[in-house]
């Protein structure tokens, strides 16, 4: 006789914060390896930061930063560390909101789906320009 095992919402909960920070190590160990990376390629390079030239900036969109990813420049990764930096509390959710379904607890699921279309919302810019 086989016998299955329920999930607790204890389980649900270790699940969750092993994400979170196993999030947030990868994250920081991007961020330090794209660090070491540009100070490598730019460490004699002089900055002048009495002005700041938004021109300059080439990765404004998270398609940039990817496409800047697979070349290994140094400044990509550091922001590709940041970006699952950021990911890592939406993927919280996310779980929060299957954890919910599985539960049958409806209105936490709509609660849930209403909170990450908010951050999903204010990640593309929001309704304001």
């Amino acid at each position: 006789m086989e016998q299955t095992k329920n999930i607790t919402d204890k389980d649900i909960q270790s699940l969750v914060g092993n994400l979170l920070r196993v999030g947030v190590y990868i994250s920081m160990a991007i961020v330090i390896l794209g660090g070491v990376i540009y100070l490598f390629d730019h460490g004699s390079e002089k900055i002048d930061y009495a002005v700041f030239d938004i021109d300059k900036v080439s990765l404004k969109t998270v398609a940039a930063i990817f496409e800047e990813v697979i070349t290994f420049k140094g400044v990509a990764i550091v922001q590709f560390g940041l970006l699952m930096l950021i990911f890592t509390p939406i993927a919280r959710v996310i779980m929060a909101v299957v954890s919910f379904f599985i539960e049958k607890d409806y209105l936490y699921v709509l609660i849930g789906l209403i909170v990450l279309s908010i951050i999903m919302a204010s990640l593309s810019g929001g309704f304001a320009h």
